[in-house]
């Protein structure tokens, strides 16, 4: 089978956009084995996951990622805006602001374009960073790391653990 794809970069994160609305890619070979296959980077096309454009029910397009070793995540912010790039500039949606269902709940990016109509930028609000140390996961003796002296291969740093619970392999 035959699979048009656009491979797009967000801050050093690359992905592979396929569309899938009329779901016969995944009727043919299941997501996350398709992922490991085309993100391979010396047998396929290579990229940190793939991206799904599906269709969507009750949002204006369904988003969905999974990574490179076949694991789905959630949401990811740089792949979201590679997402809605796409979709605006292919012209499968024509909103500056739009409604995107995820694996996470609905996210609404919003294409930035230059005085041209090109985009320019897209910006996502990921929501709130997540600071406790048990969701994150971080050993600390504290609630939450923040500004703490960590000590790695005999040179001191200043951290801070932060997630914005967009889970890797």
């Amino acid at each position: 089978m035959e699979i048009e794809f656009a491979k797009m970069e967000g801050l050093g994160n690359d992905f592979v956009l396929i569309d899938d609305r009329a779901g016969k890619i995944g009727a043919y070979r299941p997501y996350p084995e398709l992922a490991q296959t085309l993100c391979s980077r010396h047998f396929g096309i290579g990229a940190d996951g793939i991206i799904l454009i599906l269709d969507a029910k009750d949002h204006d397009g369904k988003f969905r990622i999974y990574n490179s070793d076949g694991s789905e995540a959630e949401m990811c912010g740089n792949g979201m805006r590679c997402f809605a790039r796409l979709l605006y500039e292919k012209k499968m949606i024509s909103k500056k602001k739009f409604r995107v269902d995820t694996k996470a709940g609905t996210v609404i990016p919003e294409i930035i374009p230059d005085d041209k109509g090109q985009v320019q930028s897209v910006r996502v609000d990921v929501g709130e960073p997540i600071l406790l140390c048990r969701d994150i996961p971080v050993e600390s003796p504290n609630e939450k790391a923040l500004d703490e002296l960590l000590t790695v291969g005999g040179r001191e740093y200043r951290i801070t653990a932060v997630s914005m619970a967009t889970p890797m392999p």
